[in-house]
């Protein structure tokens, strides 16, 4: 069946409230990724295939996609000014952004970021 394949859950979580905010951060395993981005920004939206397949080829890190429209102020505190913007967190401290569509950059990056970042499971 076609639709099968879209059944699959997402190993992206969509932050909705300051509540599930904070609880991805202070209860990740110190390895997370997010996801910058807004309903209305095209590239943003095509880079949403991407970060499902990092997600689900890195289990170890938390991949969080967050809507800066409705967290002004997360977007504020990690100073985000474009969109797709992609900030990499160690322990809750950013240790890399990426700003913009470079699926390659991307994913060089996120690569490198869980590989020599030290997990505190």
């Amino acid at each position: 069946m076609e639709g099968q394949e879209k059944l699959k859950k997402s190993k992206v979580v969509k932050i909705d409230s300051q509540e599930s905010w904070q609880h991805h951060i202070s209860h990740a395993n110190n390895k997370v990724v997010v996801h910058f981005s807004a309903f209305w920004c095209i590239t943003s939206t095509l880079m949403n295939p991407l970060f499902e397949e990092l997600a689900s080829t890195y289990q170890d890190a938390v991949f969080l996609n967050l809507d800066v429209d409705e967290f002004k102020e997360i977007a504020s505190k990690f100073e985000i000014k474009a969109m797709p913007t992609f900030v990499l967190l160690n322990g809750g401290t950013p240790v890399d952004k990426i700003i913009g569509a470079n699926p390659d950059e991307i994913k060089k990056r996120v690569h490198h970021f869980i590989h020599s970042a030290p997990s505190h499971k």
